[in-house]
């Protein structure tokens, strides 16, 4: 296992995600109160002993890059690292990555360089926790060429993936990228075929979709992209490799959600406040790592909380929080509500009255369905609830994206603002 090599594709400008992927990449994104987007496969990779990681990206990366000097520190008795590949131009190289595959063919020579047996390619902006370990050993064991993690998806769902069949021993026998007719979603619906393969119940008219997890024999991945003019995985490079090469799927029946939209990434969060969440943060076998951060626990003063997320270092008061995940370093103020709210906290400590509007939730505010980004300051008296129902707005200091409000990084929202 220590011989594989992970590429984590950092995605693309996350224009769906906007405003929190203004001023960071899409893996940056603050997730679960302490996390970041990027840290979900780096630990899938870790705990199966994969630890020679690069991460591919070229937007908005600084904070991405920070984020992982400050975290990933191996012993220097280790052959492990965590290195950045960002797009840059060279002599033989006058374009920005183009695509997924374009992405990992630019990157080749680096990928390559430890001589690994093979490739596993992840992405940057998925929240699961995976036995990667099991789906290498899977792979080899089949002695396939290229192996695809998937899953069941609704009809509904299907239209964003790339949709495949199987044969009763797993391999891949069609796979069509992102179908919209209602005649090709209509033939590509999961038969008593590809039920077999699948080796485990689906709810009747499910799809089988591609999660965007491979692992590629070293030889094949260098066989399908060098002196290729191919762009993406999905619409080309998979394609083109049925019919020449031994392609399996891995199916997969736990929690897997992609975080592409403001909805998306609002409901992960959430989820993550269920009594019994889908997935489970706190099993001591597949922990997710972050930057430690040495903080004292939350303080919590006279407060109503119900199923809600505290991360440390926050301090609350005498304030009403439901369903909500609640970032490092957060301020909640006497007299304040939330519901249904992300708020991500701060990078630091304010002293009091080092601004006219302090860093947090001010007094008396009611917040419902909002995401408010690190070191906002929302004033007292604001009541962020968007009781028209507005669906998407823009403004110098807040956004709506399918009626959840978003408060950007640094943003100051002045007191009794009624949004």
């Amino acid at each position: 296992m220590e011989k594989v090599v992970t590429a984590i594709l950092g995605g693309g400008a996350g224009t769906r995600l906007w405003p929190l992927t203004r001023h960071r990449a899409k893996p940056a994104v603050p997730i679960g109160g302490k996390f970041r987007l990027i840290d979900i496969p780096i630990s899938n990779s870790l705990h199966a002993n994969i630890d020679r990681i690069f991460v591919i990206t070229q937007f908005n990366s600084a904070s991405l890059h920070r984020h992982i000097n400050q975290t990933y520190r191996f012993s220097v008795f280790s052959q492990g690292y965590v290195n950045i590949l960002a797009a840059e131009l060279t002599a033989e190289r006058k374009d920005w990555y183009l695509g997924t595959a374009d992405a990992v063919r630019q990157c080749l020579p680096r990928l390559l360089e430890p001589n690994p047996p093979e490739v596993l390619i992840l992405s940057g902006d998925q929240l699961y926790l995976m036995n990667i370990a099991e789906f290498v050993h899977t792979h080899r064991a089949r002695e396939a060429d290229l192996t695809i993690a998937v899953k069941p998806v609704t009809r509904a769902e299907a239209p964003g993936f790339g949709i495949l069949r199987l044969d009763p021993s797993g391999r891949i026998t069609e796979f069509h990228e992102k179908p919209k007719q209602a005649e090709e979603l209509d033939a590509l619906a999961l038969d008593e075929q590809t039920q077999a393969g699948l080796g485990f119940p689906a709810p009747p008219g499910s799809y089988l979709a591609s999660m965007g997890i491979y692992i590629f024999r070293q030889e094949v991945l260098r066989e399908l992209l060098v002196g290729s003019s191919t762009l993406d995985f999905g619409r080309e490079v998979i394609p083109q490799a049925l019919g020449n090469y031994r392609v399996f799927a891995y199916p997969y029946d736990g929690y897997w959600t992609d975080i592409g939209t403001i909805p998306s990434f609002h409901q992960a969060n959430l989820d993550l406040t269920l009594p019994l969440p889908p997935l489970n943060l706190y099993d001591p076998e597949l922990r997710i790592f972050t930057h430690p951060r040495f903080l004292p626990g939350t303080k919590v003063n006279e407060c109503y909380v119900r199923f809600s997320v505290l991360s440390e270092g926050s301090i609350l008061s005498a304030s009403r929080i439901s369903d909500s995940i609640i970032g490092v370093r957060s301020v909640v103020r006497p007299g304040s509500v939330l519901e249904r709210t992300v708020m991500m906290g701060a990078d630091t400590w304010e002293p009091d009255g080092a601004d006219p509007v302090p860093r947090g939730v001010g007094h008396d505010c009611h917040i419902r369905n909002a995401i408010i980004d690190f070191n906002a300051r929302i004033g007292d008296g604001c009541k962020l609830i968007n009781a028209a129902g507005v669906q998407d707005a823009d403004a110098d200091n807040w956004t709506i994206r399918d009626g959840i409000i978003v408060v950007p990084k640094n943003a100051v929202i002045p007191p009794g603002t009624v949004i």
